[in-house]
């Protein structure tokens, strides 16, 4: 599962064009995939593993597209309300860090992937909702693809990535609940920021 997670996660990429209000989030959705993934296929250093490149990437296109710190509420669980503000804060940049990495990874894996967009279910006024979308490989059984969107003023922010029907951010939930077992909140940041640091490191390697 953490396979699909790092090769599926990455290939919603949000472009930072400003976007009408009145988009619908599986428009949006389907609009700044082909856009991006038109990037990737171009892009002779992503294709070849270049994970700065793909951070870079990441960094100006996704980034204000997702609402960072639900998604880290989410992953954290109940422990999230034993955090003080700064907790949060540095729990939400360290999270966020190990998101950009993943998806990161996920750009430099990309292959020959082509997604399928799901009928959009969604009520008038409606403020949080499923886009559903399928991931089809040559060879491969199809991988159900879905982000958990929300309105925040006139915008659409992603806060969660289901694959296969299981959640990005809460599956992390028992892990991070372990870590705060071990070693409180403080322990939790130590152990995203060492992971981060891994990533890193092994990342310059490959460079």
């Amino acid at each position: 599962m953490k396979q699909l997670f790092s090769l599926f996660a990455g290939l919603f990429l949000l472009c930072g064009n400003a976007f009408s209000s009145e988009e619908t989030p599986d428009a949006l959705v389907k609009r700044v995939t082909d856009e991006v993934l038109t990037i990737v296929r171009a892009d002779k250093d992503i294709q070849g593993g270049s994970t700065k490149k793909a951070i870079e990437l990441v960094e100006a296109k996704v980034l204000p597209h997702f609402n960072f710190t639900r998604m880290t509420a989410l992953a954290v669980g109940k422990d999230w309300n034993k955090a003080n503000p700064e907790q949060k804060k540095r729990l939400a940049e360290e999270f966020r860090t190990l998101l950009v990495r993943t998806y990161s990874n996920a750009l430099t894996a990309y292959k020959n992937q082509t997604v399928v967009y799901k009928p959009l279910k969604m009520q008038p006024g409606e403020t949080d909702v499923l886009v559903r979308t399928e991931i089809r490989q040559p060879g491969q059984q199809p991988v159900l693809l879905d982000y958990g969107l929300e309105k925040q003023d006139s915008a659409w922010k992603v806060y969660d990535v289901v694959v296969a029907g299981i959640s990005l951010v809460t599956n992390y939930r028992e892990t991070f609940a372990q870590e705060v077992r071990a070693g409180g909140i403080d322990g939790l940041i130590a152990s995203i920021a060492a992971k981060n640091k891994q990533i890193a490191e092994k990342a310059e390697k490959k460079s």
